[in-house]
């Protein structure tokens, strides 16, 4: 199956998935099922892609172990933290900002991740269609990089959720593991997990495509809904506390934090 007829079903998949996630949000009355939608979308193409692929059986499998991995972690993980916390702070917040109407307003937002998902999922697509017989070099060093970053990103949510379980910590700050180096361990090491899949593509012709992908997810997390939005919380939740923990934490790259 060549490339536009993937991504043409690609795009009619995320968006009915989105469509009728969006129908179960105005039920739930909760916003935040989009961010478990989201991830499970980039899965579901990247094992699409490896299914239609016309390209090396072994790299296709790589596809749908890299996307179908990472996507059912991270999306298990979101679905308990929805299923048993009231709607994040995040869409609280959207729909304060937008008054009435939200329910339509929303739509285009669920929407809006659908078209993410395509768009983030171009690397699979084109690697899935790579029939150069053999991993590369660049693959292999995607691999290895993928292997670090998933392994962070669960450590730094698993960290977080037993500070949270605690009820000594109720109102505190997690300062536990590798929220010591960093104020989000877990924005950097998902965005380490898009440097992967492009260093993946690489190899692949068009694979250079790939690097839109990190430099994204890099701007969303440092601009937008990322560490924007859960500072701003944070800071009207925790005040001073948090603002000393701003001080001397590096807010992204996990580094030793300063003294004082």
């Amino acid at each position: 199956m060549n490339a536009w007829t993937m991504l043409a079903i690609g795009t009619a998949v995320a968006l009915s998935m989105m469509f009728g996630v969006w129908l179960l949000h105005i039920r739930m009355r909760n916003a935040s099922i989009v961010d478990v939608a989201w991830s499970a979308g980039i899965g579901i193409l990247a094992v699409l892609y490896a299914a239609l692929g016309a390209g090396d059986p072994a790299r296709r499998v790589a596809v749908a172990l890299m996307g179908g991995i990472w996507s059912v972690r991270l999306a298990l993980f979101l679905a308990r933290r929805v299923a048993s916390g009231p709607e994040d702070a995040r869409y609280q917040a959207i729909r304060e900002r937008w008054g009435g109407n939200t329910i339509l307003k929303f739509l285009w937002f669920f929407l809006f991740q659908g078209v993410l998902d395509v768009v983030l999922a171009v690397p699979f697509l084109l690697v899935a269609n790579n029939s150069t017989p053999g991993l590369t070099a660049w693959e292999f060093a995607g691999l290895a990089v993928w292997l670090v970053a998933v392994a962070g990103e669960a450590t730094a949510d698993a960290q977080l959720r037993a500070f949270k379980a605690d009820a000594r910590n109720r109102g505190g700050i997690c300062e536990a593991g590798l929220w010591r180096y960093s104020r989000h361990p877990n924005y950097f090491f998902e965005w380490l997990v898009w440097c992967a899949i492009a260093l993946f593509a690489l190899g692949t012709p068009w694979g250079w495509m790939g690097i839109m992908c990190p430099a994204m997810m890099l701007y969303f997390l440092l601009k937008v809904t990322g560490i924007p939005a859960t500072e701003t919380h944070m800071l009207a939740t925790r005040g001073e506390a948090f603002r000393a923990y701003q001080r001397r934490t590096s807010a992204f790259v996990p580094w030793w934090p300063r003294a004082g």
